[in-house]
């Protein structure tokens, strides 16, 4: 065997402990459940289109919402999904219509169902894929929440009093708010679009700052694409186009 590789190797894992730890790692990944894989096409600079297509990711987040809390009526599911897909626009709304001591209620459900909405979300994930999704300040908290376990009551009032204090900080709109963006991005592990971001509609830029910016996603450009292509790029068979 070419020592070069083996040289390779030992930079990253110099121990073999280290070895040992990354092959049990991948090779129970490969175990886990396949990602939901979402396809779009013609989005023809739709970008408001767009935007909603990403945050219920075609009806999958309706879906959990509706597997995870199977007694719930079709309203209760309905205005869920709605915080999850636009959490700024429905803590506003909601902020409006409640008292301060119903709204802190209203805030601490809303945080326990959008932490178990979240861990239904990352089933098929490993936990440190799930890390990643996480807004990164509040890791820690989400983290603690997460994982914790109903089989003992020990340390119930330990997680009681981390979200009654999220509440009294000021910080559960902002915790509800990353964890809708979780919620979107665990539920869609991969986007593919197929074809014709540009030509139509107003905003084709706006949607591609959004896949510059998306988890993981994949671009067959089409034709409308390749031409917008050649027009940037000057060519005066495809301007007039």
């Amino acid at each position: 065997m070419d020592t070069n590789y083996l040289d390779l190797l030992a930079e990253k894992y110099d121990r073999e402990e280290k070895v040992v730890t990354e092959l049990i790692n991948l090779e129970a990944i490969l175990n886990l459940p396949k990602g939901t894989e979402h396809f779009v096409s013609d989005l023809h600079g739709e970008y408001d289109a767009f935007q909603q297509v990403l945050r219920n990711g075609s009806g999958n987040v309706k879906q959990k919402i509706s597997d995870l809390f199977k007694n719930w009526t079709q309203d209760e599911t309905d205005d869920f999904a709605t915080l999850v897909y636009y959490p700024e626009e429905k803590l506003q709304l909601v902020r409006k219509t409640l008292h301060q001591d119903s709204f802190n209620t209203w805030l601490k459900t809303t945080i326990e169902r959008m932490v178990k909405l979240t861990a239904f979300a990352s089933t098929k994930y490993t936990r440190s894929k799930v890390r990643k999704a996480l807004p990164k300040h509040f890791v820690y908290i989400i983290e603690e929440l997460l994982y914790k376990t109903d089989e003992f009551s020990n340390k119930k009032e330990y997680y009681s009093k981390i979200i009654n204090r999220i509440i009294s900080l000021g910080q559960a709109s902002k915790l509800i708010i990353g964890l809708a963006y979780t919620i979107q991005r665990l539920v869609v592990d991969h986007l593919h679009v197929v074809g014709d971001i540009y030509d139509r509609g107003p905003y084709p830029d706006r949607i591609m700052d959004t896949l510059m910016h998306y988890h993981s996603a994949d671009i067959q450009w089409g034709n409308h694409d390749v031409l917008w292509m050649g027009a940037y790029a000057g060519s005066k068979y495809v301007l007039p186009t």
